[in-house]
């Protein structure tokens, strides 16, 4: 990585791109699987989310990243793809996908879809020739190595080796997640011809743009040499030798050549591991996607994504210093993906405020202080009703590939079967997996079979037809504030005026986000007590908050528990 596509800062801090189609939009992520079943098949489908189009329009969404809907025999939930030009049946035919897409469009709602070319499944039809004809073409469209015993000590993110023996051959091959999605072969150019015709084919379809999986390790060490062991297990993880490798630039830059420059599409990288003096080639005018997901304030409770089993404890201000490190970085190279919750995280209400995850206002709190920060908001599914996490009480209630991984890493470890259960319960991406509240009814509304995966408790209080009816429920509340950013009189600033943060006290969160003409601050108490901060001189207007608008006196803001406020300073 060249650093050839350094970027400057803009006037005011404001960053590059200005103008951008894309950074005005508020995109919401559908787990298809949970979002709605119209089949009563107990699995959610594209006509579930068809049919509650108009819901997602009267939220004020612009944009719609549905995860993946590609045949695949569901080992990890879609991201093991079989055919990436078919639909899973479960979800429907190619037909309900057009009409997704056009009925999305005459309200307003632009596609995006997910994109998994690290991998691909196992019962795809070149993996199942690789492994027929050791001769074809299709063996080296993935990685495989000879040889009696695994190649190297490296770990899969969901645990055991990243090598799987062919059955018969003294063979192995190579697969970052599960067994069953090996490692695409980058480094063969043939492969990545076709994966570009086949992004071309979506695009054409009319979609709008792809959230970009796993990105990140499409290339590898090709040395394949062992690394310092790191886990009870005797295995290092393989992050050390195939994420962010030198050369990815390579490859990515073709990937935007050949596809993404076509079309008028945005891009949204999931790219763990970037480094953050590496991100002026990764986002911006001129880096390999438009916006990326950054992870570091998302796991600041874990030790890393692949070892959640190893909790760190953490406090608001170290929230704070991860998310300001992230803005300032990114707005001086491009625009952020600002998200709380994704299909992969748990629930936020209950990861950032614990005990405070049934308080509405603190809720409420919560999602203003992500929504303003400078860049694209991404709100998760269910979100926007303050869904919290479950409590499983057995690891046969899981689904996750991950978490039962996870659950048998702890025991290795030396945990308790009580403590193994209740840091998964704590961290599963089941949490945000699980079927989406639309009535009090049997299984919330979501079907009239069974749930493929079991509802939350709550669901007969946490429903979105209860908090509809309710003008300020938590679903009210992002449905003002998504109207107030996107065409309230302060919209520019908000969308693409600059961010700076500013001095607070260790519990609370402020910034200023701020154009030539305007400037307005945002404070945000995640603390159960009130507490004064200090304004800037001037004329101090609230304009905005979670509840009636705060004291202001002697310079100071007076914020009371879990208060949300933005002020205008003249």
């Amino acid at each position: 990585m060249s650093g050839q596509n350094s970027k400057t800062e803009g006037a005011l801090g404001t960053g590059p791109g200005v103008g951008k189609w894309w950074e005005k939009e508020v995109i919401y992520q559908i787990y298809p699987k949970s979002f709605k079943d119209s089949n009563g098949d107990g699995i959610g489908d594209i006509r579930g989310i068809t049919g509650k189009l108009d819901y997602l329009e009267d939220l004020g969404v612009t944009m719609l990243w549905i995860c993946p809907v590609y045949r695949s025999p569901m080992d990890d939930n879609g991201y093991d793809v079989s055919d990436y030009r078919a639909l899973a049946p479960e979800f429907g035919e190619m037909e309900d996908l057009d009409e997704l897409i056009r009925e999305a469009g005459k309200r307003g709602i632009k596609i995006m879809m997910d994109l998994v070319i690290n991998h691909s499944s196992d019962e795809h039809e070149w993996f199942r020739q690789a492994l027929k004809d050791p001769g074809s073409k299709y063996h080296d469209y993935y990685i495989f190595r000879q040889g009696k015993d695994r190649p190297n000590n490296w770990r899969s993110i969901f645990g055991g080796s990243v090598w799987e023996k062919v059955p018969g051959r003294d063979e192995y091959y190579y697969h970052t997640f599960g067994k069953k999605q090996p490692d695409l072969n980058w480094e063969n150019r043939e492969l990545r011809r076709e994966l570009y015709d086949m992004v071309n084919w979506w695009l054409d379809r009319g979609i709008a743009g792809f959230r970009i999986d796993a990105i990140s390790f499409i290339k590898k060490d090709l040395t394949w040499a062992d690394r310092e062991p790191d886990g009870a297990d005797g295995l290092a993880k393989c992050t050390k030798a195939s994420r962010v490798m030198p050369g990815i630039g390579e490859f990515l830059g073709e990937l935007k050549r050949e596809t993404f420059d076509r079309h008028q599409c945005v891009t949204v990288a999931e790219a763990a591991g970037v480094p953050y003096d590496l991100m002026q080639d990764f986002i911006g005018d001129n880096g390999y996607f438009d916006m990326i997901f950054d992870f570091r304030y998302a796991d600041l409770d874990i030790a890393s994504g692949s070892e959640w089993f190893k909790r760190l404890p953490w406090t608001v201000k170290e929230l704070k210093e991860k998310i300001f490190s992230n803005q300032m970085t990114m707005q001086r190279y491009g625009m952020a993906a600002n998200f709380i919750e994704n299909h992969d995280q748990p629930r936020a209400a209950s990861k950032y405020l614990k005990e405070a995850q049934y308080n509405t206002d603190a809720v409420k709190m919560l999602g203003a202080m992500y929504f303003f920060l400078r860049g694209v908001p991404f709100i998760y599914q269910g979100q926007e009703l303050g869904m919290v996490d479950f409590e499983r009480s057995s690891i046969g209630e899981f689904n996750d590939l991950s978490s039962i991984d996870q659950y048998h890493r702890s025991l290795e470890g030396g945990l308790s079967e009580e403590d193994a259960l209740r840091i998964v319960n704590l961290r599963s991406r089941d949490n945000a997996r699980t079927p989406f509240p639309w009535n009090s009814g049997r299984y919330g509304g979501f079907t009239e079979g069974t749930p493929w995966l079991g509802m939350t408790e709550e669901y007969p209080k946490i429903n979105a037809e209860a908090q509809r009816k309710d003008a300020d429920s938590i679903y009210g509340f992002y449905k003002e504030m998504i109207a107030f950013r996107q065409n309230g009189p302060y919209s520019e600033t908000l969308t693409r005026g600059g961010i700076a943060p500013v001095s607070s006290g260790d519990d609370v969160i402020a910034y200023r986000r701020y154009t030539e003409e305007e400037e307005i601050y945002c404070f945000f108490n995640f603390a159960s007590e009130k507490c004064a901060e200090a304004l800037p001189p001037g004329e101090a207007l609230p304009i905005w908050g979670n509840m009636e608008a705060p004291g202001i006196q002697d310079g100071k803001i007076i914020l009371r528990p879990y208060q949300a406020a933005l002020i205008k300073v003249r």
